[in-house]
């Protein structure tokens, strides 16, 4: 069965500080563990000189063991916390999933 890439970029509000940011990534990385079949999550700023991040400021990747893992995430309560932190905090969302073997 495949895995599951679930990959998003954030652009965050104008004005929102470093510490919030990190508490929004810490957030979200508290979900390993206790979402069944969330295997990793990694996150970071932009840092390409390419410039075509189009003003998305930050980004970030989680594996899922299945992709019935990943359906299951979506609604699960822990998630739709974790969105009630880091939401509010966002001007923009863009987020692709793709399987990998």
């Amino acid at each position: 069965m495949p895995k599951v890439k679930h990959y998003g970029c954030f652009q965050f509000k104008t004005g929102t500080s470093e510490e919030t940011i990190s508490h929004c990534f810490q957030t979200m990385a508290n979900m390993v563990g206790k979402i069944p079949g969330l295997l990793d999550f990694n996150y970071g700023p932009y840092d390409s000189g390419e410039g075509l991040n189009d003003n998305y400021t930050h980004g970030f990747i989680m594996t899922f063991d299945s992709p019935q893992a990943r359906d299951e995430y979506l609604p699960h309560p822990i998630h739709e916390d974790v969105k009630e932190v880091v939401v509010p905090n966002l001007e923009r969302i863009v987020v692709f999933d793709f399987n990998v073997e």
